[in-house]
């Protein structure tokens, strides 16, 4: 199975909290790659964060014991984000 690694050439920086904002829409980082500008959520920035060399499997198991969702659902909510980000540019798998 691939390992998933950031890309180091995209800046990323953490957004402060805003209170007039509900922890849904809340930007938690954004991403910067050459020409693309990607916001992420919370659960955006926790799966940035965990693009370290761990494998996907890795990834889901982990988020398996934080979050109270089917496996399936959230491997497919995992993979699609992965994709996403491997499109732009700042992920890379090897």
């Amino acid at each position: 199975m691939s390992k998933v690694f950031r890309n180091p050439d995209v800046l990323w920086r953490r957004e402060s909290d805003d209170s007039d904002v509900s922890q849904e829409e809340a930007v938690a980082a954004i991403l910067f790659s050459g020409g693309s500008m990607l916001s992420l959520n919370e659960f955006g920035i926790e799966l940035w964060e965990m693009c370290d060399g761990q494998t996907v499997d890795e990834i889901v198991t982990t988020l398996m014991s934080e979050f109270e969702v089917d496996e399936d659902v959230l491997r497919s909510d995992i993979q699609d984000f992965l994709n996403s980000l491997f499109q732009k540019g700042f992920i890379r798998y090897e």
